[in-house]
């Protein structure tokens, strides 16, 4: 299956997903998704794991029939509607960027948390999670905001993504069992750290 973004207009596509659930055959397209992320967000000495859109606007479809597909998309008027630019509604997704895609995010779509260890004078000493795959990449850390911002290629342009972090004081603080769950590495990943 190839993939390809359909460009909509922010805060439109799960409508635009469901949509297509709904009115196109199923045998034109395998997946229609929207990715997520994670991000960890700190109040009142309190942490709480987030979710939000990691690409505003994009809707990602998988295809064999790519012409087949955009055809069929074209002639229903309420996607028709939904179509940032008739030009640049339907883009393929090259090879290699679809596969880093498939690697920092889980079967649900979402990139999750990623775990970070500094010597608490901002160098890493262990990173475990999606940020694995690209910390050559990363523009930027805010580590009292527990995110990082990563350079990503979509499409030809180079887009900052952020990838939510979690510090030791986190899972020590009570973390453990919130953020196992959405991280791949499960529970037994966490145990030794605090």
């Amino acid at each position: 299956m190839l993939w390809y973004v359909l460009q909509t207009r922010a805060g439109q596509e799960e409508k635009l997903a469901e949509l297509i659930s709904k009115m196109i055959p199923r045998g034109l397209y395998g997946e229609c998704f929207v990715i997520y992320q994670e991000q960890l967000w700190r109040r009142k000495q309190q942490s709480f794991v987030h979710v939000k859109r990691a690409f505003p606007g994009y809707v990602f479809i998988t295809s064999r029939e790519p012409e087949a597909l955009f055809f069929c998309l074209k002639q229903v008027p309420v996607m028709a509607r939904m179509m940032v630019d008739e030009d640049c509604f339907f883009l393929s997704v090259e090879e290699d960027e679809a596969e880093f895609l498939e690697q920092i995010m889980n079967r649900d779509h979402v990139i999750g948390l990623s775990y970070l260890s500094t010597d608490g004078r901002g160098n890493i000493l262990q990173v475990s999670g999606p940020l694995e795959k690209c910390i050559d990449e990363v523009e930027k850390y805010r580590f009292g905001k527990r995110y990082v911002l990563v350079r990503v290629k979509l499409h030809g342009e180079e887009k900052t993504v952020l990838f939510g972090i979690v510090l030791n004081e986190d899972i020590c603080q009570g973390m453990r069992g919130t953020v196992a769950e959405f991280w791949r590495g499960g529970e037994s990943a966490w145990h030794g750290i605090c």
